[in-house]
């Protein structure tokens, strides 16, 4: 089920347009329009969910199987060298869009993004 007042809905339903480079009959994928590296892609399912808590499971592996092909194209075509998988689910996590949403961010030897910082200053 989709819903009219969501960003990623409209994307999905083709009203809001988006570079698109993944698609498969459970998930969409399509380039950031604010990206923190090159190719940060967000990977969504085409049905809405909110967060992590909402999702089913089985949806969630439609969803890894996505990563691990685009994370597989991004490095046979553009030598991507390392991938972080990131997730928010939340206010309290910082959610800013309210369809579950997974950001894939391709990495390359001296792409300008050292490390993520927690607060209190730990680092992964």
């Amino acid at each position: 089920m989709l819903s009219n007042k969501c960003v990623f809905c409209g994307i999905v339903n083709s009203k809001i347009p988006s570079t698109k480079i993944y698609e498969d009959e459970h998930v969409l994928a399509f380039l950031d329009t604010n990206p923190i590296t090159e190719y940060h892609t967000l990977i969504i399912p085409k049905n809405h969910y909110v967060n992590l808590y909402d999702i089913p499971e089985n949806e969630l592996k439609h969803l890894l199987v996505a990563v691990k092909r685009i994370t597989l194209q991004f490095q046979n075509d553009y030598g991507v060298q390392g991938v972080n998988v990131l997730h928010a689910s939340g206010v309290e996590a910082q959610q800013s869009v309210y369809h579950f949403h997974l950001h894939l961010v391709p990495r390359k030897q001296g792409d300008g993004l050292d490390h993520f910082i927690l607060p209190g200053g730990i680092k992964f």
